[in-house]
């Protein structure tokens, strides 16, 4: 799935990584605790959370994530997202909570690691 068709789906606004919307993501990850990121991700996939700080950021990149959208309307700090465009990330936020944005990309074939889309 394109990053932009992510931003689409979840109305969300884009913070940085505008000329990512192009790149594809191949799986997704919704979790408020990076420990659960670090422990089940595998391939290139956008992470989807609440909590703001720059752990979230940095567990992203330990795992070559490609996207990230903060849920709940929350904002990234200004060290978080030069930090995100240090590595290459986009970074979108979306007024939907975490179980909304994941079903909504779920249903529309964005699926979990390892995991096969079945409708």
């Amino acid at each position: 799935m394109k990053i932009s068709m992510i931003r689409d789906l979840l109305n969300a606004q884009i913070v940085c990584g505008e000329d990512m919307l192009d790149n594809d993501v191949f799986s997704a990850c919704g979790s408020d605790m990076m420990s659960d990121v670090l422990a089940y991700v595998k391939d290139q996939a956008v992470l989807l959370t609440g909590l703001v700080n720059s752990q979230v950021i940095r567990t992203a990149e330990m795992m070559d994530m490609v996207c990230i959208v903060f849920v709940r309307s929350k904002r990234p700090t200004s060290e978080m997202i030069e930090l995100a465009k240090e590595n290459g990330m986009a970074v979108l936020t979306t007024d939907m909570r975490l179980y909304e944005a994941c079903g909504k990309l779920y249903v529309n074939g964005l699926v979990g690691n390892g995991q096969v889309h079945h409708e």
